[in-house]
């Protein structure tokens, strides 16, 4: 495949999906889909009272306004967005990030890369070590192949250089591959552990044949859990780390003379300190580059309480809104006050939180109603249990009725479905205007 000249994906890999054949089989898609393409169900204006429960569903003005909040951010804040595509799996949001003003995609590892490549992404970052011989080999010749293909990796030690480097020793590499150096800190995820470590690190980069030093990266969010002013100092502290390396790396003239140089941190949690501390380095070949991936879905738990969106004294404050919530049945009322729902880890996330009961409905597609109170204490494969006030007249839920759940942390959403359908208006029983392909 030939990567085009434009920063979008590829028009026509995307068109493909249009035409996937869907199947009853795939989990919520109703009986009338069977053997038909996408586009063929989507023609037939399908509302969503037509799947059946357990169903994740997305937002489109939710989407939309979501993906306008953050290009602003980035544009008023003078900071380049890679959003971590780790989150959706799905290049078709991928695409609209990119068209919305993104530098390109963030991924986690080689499957991943592979679905990046596969529908024409111009510019990844591996937020991670990519050491497996068949990837790298793999990636070189992609490379070699597609001349615009530029796809960035990190390195924490010499000794994951040393791996980079044996595994590309019998490849013919057009070019050097792009490597970062990981910055860590003590207790978080991988990265050196100090300056000097990483700066041995890009020593090492230096004089590999097959390698290109490209810049500095890190994660922050491994190292802080939540917005305390205690967490957001050890942020501001790390991110100050960074810039010192950069400047070191800079200073003592490690990087080579052509090509951008990147400096890259920010998941979803803390990007505006990110812009705080790095912002001041952008300019000339150097791009400061965040991450954050979950903005464009956003949600109803961990980052509602954590977003800079939420907690900052930015204009465009609180102006992210979740696009995805779960519609789950009760199956089962054994007790006064608890009622089982037909949703469980299988289908929703419970690791940065359990869903949460928003509003309960006798059928999909009927009016729903508050449900203030109603509590959900726990989820098992394929149940969730939802705790009732047996005194409050709203919490006589039946066996059959709907229950809307609002979910927590995106990236453990997606992975529990392989279509999800998108509404596009916010009726009682809206139209299905997208069914998203996810790609884990």
């Amino acid at each position: 495949m030939t990567i085009s000249g434009t920063d979008a994906l590829d028009s026509g890999a995307l068109a493909e999906l249009d035409e996937l054949r869907l199947s009853d089989v795939d989990k919520a898609l109703p009986s009338a889909a069977n053997g038909h393409t996408k586009a063929e169900f989507l023609a037939t204006r399908p509302r969503l009272s037509a799947f059946s429960t357990p169903v994740m569903v997305l937002d489109e003005t939710a989407i939309a306004g979501n993906l306008d909040t953050m290009a602003a951010w980035c544009e008023a804040h003078g900071v380049d967005l890679a959003p971590h595509g780790k989150t959706t799996m799905s290049p078709v949001l991928w695409d609209r990030q990119i068209r919305s003003g993104a530098w390109g995609i963030t991924l986690a590892n080689f499957g991943q890369l592979r679905v990046a490549v596969r529908f024409g992404a111009r510019r990844v970052q591996i937020a991670n070590s990519l050491v497996d011989p068949t990837a790298l080999r793999w990636l070189a010749e992609q490379m070699y192949a597609n001349p615009e293909l530029e796809v960035l990796m990190w390195a924490d030690s010499p000794q994951t250089v040393d791996a980079m480097t044996a595994a590309l020793a019998d490849v013919a590499v057009a070019r050097p591959l792009p490597v970062l150096v990981e910055l860590g800190g003590e207790g978080g995820r991988t990265g050196a552990r100090s300056v000097a470590e990483a700066v041995a690190v890009a020593e090492r980069i230096g004089k590999s044949p097959a390698l290109r030093l490209a810049g500095v990266s890190g994660y922050e969010g491994a190292l802080a859990h939540d917005a305390s002013e205690e967490s957001l100092a050890r942020v501001r502290a790390y991110l100050r780390s960074m810039a010192e390396l950069h400047r070191r790396l800079e200073t003592e003239g490690r990087y080579p003379e052509d090509g951008d140089v990147y400096v890259t941190a920010g998941g979803s949690a803390y990007f505006d300190v990110v812009a705080e501390v790095l912002a001041e380095l952008a300019g000339g070949r150097t791009k400061v580059v965040v991450r954050a991936g979950a903005y464009i879905i956003h949600d109803d738990g961990f980052y509602t309480g954590i977003s800079p969106f939420g907690r900052g004294k930015d204009t465009q404050a609180r102006r992210l809104t979740s696009a995805m919530h779960t519609w789950a049945r009760v199956v089962s009322r054994p007790e006064p006050g608890l009622a089982l729902l037909d949703a469980g880890k299988r289908d929703v996330p419970f690791d940065e939180g359990l869903p949460t009961a928003q509003a309960v409905a006798g059928q999909l597609g009927a009016a729903p109603q508050p449900l203030v109170g109603a509590e959900v204490t726990a989820v098992n494969d394929q149940h969730a249990f939802l705790r009732l006030d047996p005194a409050r007249p709203e919490h006589d839920l039946r066996v059959g009725d709907v229950v809307r759940l609002g979910l927590s942390h995106p990236c453990t959403a997606f992975d529990k479905w392989r279509w999800i359908p998108v509404v596009g208006d916010d009726s009682d029983d809206p139209v299905v205007v997208d069914l998203i392909r996810t790609f884990f």
